[in-house]
């Protein structure tokens, strides 16, 4: 695909066919303003039966994986919930990363780190189980450190009174398309979107705010497990074990109808995991790159 002297280096830009969706950025400059907030809940009856499984043939995964599994196989499906906005210009993001933050030890004094992936669109649901495994594992170690790790350590130089001008530098470099390529990919949010898994700490999801600094587009939070009493088409009573989840998104990138079957493809997908065993058939590219 040509590159176009105002793409950047870690996404082309979008020209939007509706004049509405062109103006938006500049309605709304910043992605606070831009935050629209979702919640829902999946039943787990087929997802659980399909973790069981793949735990018997040795695979060592949680749910995390299917979400992470169903995000990237829907961001696939429709690619333009992978753009982003910078510099109230809206552009199509090379490559479909997810970050999220880890602890290295159960504890609540030990260090915690956040690892980004970068997944390739045919990945199934086992090839992103190996890729988050490897960089779990990776970064578990309690002397490692990571690309953002390391870039943290570097501001950390720093006295406390220039950080603060270093960082307006780096964001005048971002929302110009002058950001280092170094720096975009240390950065946990220059990314597609942020995954957390409070489940893990026991607690149900919050809505949690999309940072301005950055690219990332979307935050997906997910909580604990918990026994429901639903109701078939039958009419009967059955106990279903369900998990809620809440969606913050930046609804910059796209119109309500295109994020509405976003979201409705996330569940079907989060519902029904077998569906991300075989690799995509096709890889749709978005239709309004310049």
């Amino acid at each position: 695909m040509k590159k176009w002297l105002f793409d950047r280096r870690d996404g082309r830009r979008i020209k939007p066919k509706d004049p509405i969706m062109r103006l938006i950025p500049y309605i709304m400059p910043k992605r606070y303003d831009a935050q629209v907030f979702f919640e829902d809940s999946v039943d787990l009856t087929e997802t659980e039966k399909t973790i069981k499984q793949l735990r018997k043939e040795g695979h060592r995964v949680i749910f995390l994986h299917v979400v992470l599994a169903a995000m990237l196989r829907t961001m696939v499906d429709f690619p333009k919930v992978n753009r982003f906005v910078k510099g109230s210009r809206v552009y199509a993001r090379k490559d479909i990363a997810f970050s999220f933050a880890i602890k290295r030890e159960f504890k609540i004094d030990a260090e915690e780190t956040v690892i980004k992936i970068t997944f390739d669109r045919k990945d199934t649901l086992i090839d992103v189980i190996n890729r988050v495994n490897e960089a779990i594992i990776a970064n578990k170690e309690t002397n490692s450190r990571n690309k953002t790790d390391k870039a943290a350590r570097l501001f950390n130089l720093l006295p406390g009174f220039m950080i603060r001008g270093a960082l307006m530098v780096v964001n005048f470099l971002d929302n110009h398309r002058l950001m280092p390529k170094f720096l975009i990919n240390a950065s946990p949010f220059h990314t597609s979107a942020f995954v957390t898994d409070l489940g893990s700490l026991g607690i149900q999801p919050v809505f949690h705010h999309i940072y301005d600094f950055g690219t990332t587009t979307l935050f997906f939070a997910f909580g604990t497990k918990k026994r429901h009493a639903a109701v078939d088409r039958s009419d009967n009573i059955r106990p279903m074990r369900q998990l809620d989840y809440k969606i913050v998104i930046d609804e910059r990138i796209g119109d309500g109808f295109y994020m509405a079957t976003v979201i409705k493809r996330t569940k079907k997908y989060l519902k029904n995991p077998m569906l991300l065993m075989d690799p995509p058939e096709t890889i749709p590219v978005d239709d309004e790159i310049r």
